[in-house]
């Protein structure tokens, strides 16, 4: 069985991404680093900085075995402005599609992942790996349309 084509993941990856910066644009500087008033909550722009550390860990190590340097808790503490963030999205997409450029989805992990993640379908193979960005990216994608209308919602209810 093998994976389906790099470019029809990356569309996928595309369409996760457009959404995440159309929110973050939606919500300004200010939305964009606020946090629903829930325990543990993430601000949308920390979940963009999170899905942007997935791709790098997952695709650029996991897949390409490319060195990276990762402080995955200062990804759901990261604040600024959406701009520059919209721009770091756009070149991470650049980097993941270079990281992907060599995948086989079947071979293992060109870099490598702790016991329990070797132990599952994500660590097991670079196919794996492919398929949690994709998980991650739209699982959070929904936390952030989520996260995104109980923030609307709340500054309406504060007018």
């Amino acid at each position: 069985m093998s994976l389906v084509e790099v470019e029809d993941f990356l569309w996928f990856v595309d369409q996760a991404l457009a959404a995440m910066v159309g929110i973050l644009r939606d919500l300004g500087d200010d939305g964009a680093n606020r946090h629903a008033d829930l325990p543990g909550a993430n601000s949308p722009y920390a979940i963009v900085t999170h899905c942007l550390g997935v791709m790098e860990y997952w695709g650029g190590h996991v897949v390409a075995g490319r060195s990276i340097e990762r402080d995955r808790d200062a990804e759901f503490t990261a604040r600024g402005a959406v701009a520059p963030l919209a721009d770091r999205v756009t070149r991470a997409r650049v980097q993941l599609a270079a990281d992907l450029a060599g995948l086989d989805p079947t071979a293992p992990p060109r870099g490598d992942v702790d016991d329990d993640d070797a132990a599952i379908p994500l660590g097991r193979s670079q196919g794996g790996a492919v398929l949690h960005i994709l998980e991650e990216l739209t699982q959070h994608l929904g936390q952030m349309e989520m996260t995104r209308d109980v923030l609307v919602a709340s500054s309406r209810s504060d007018d």
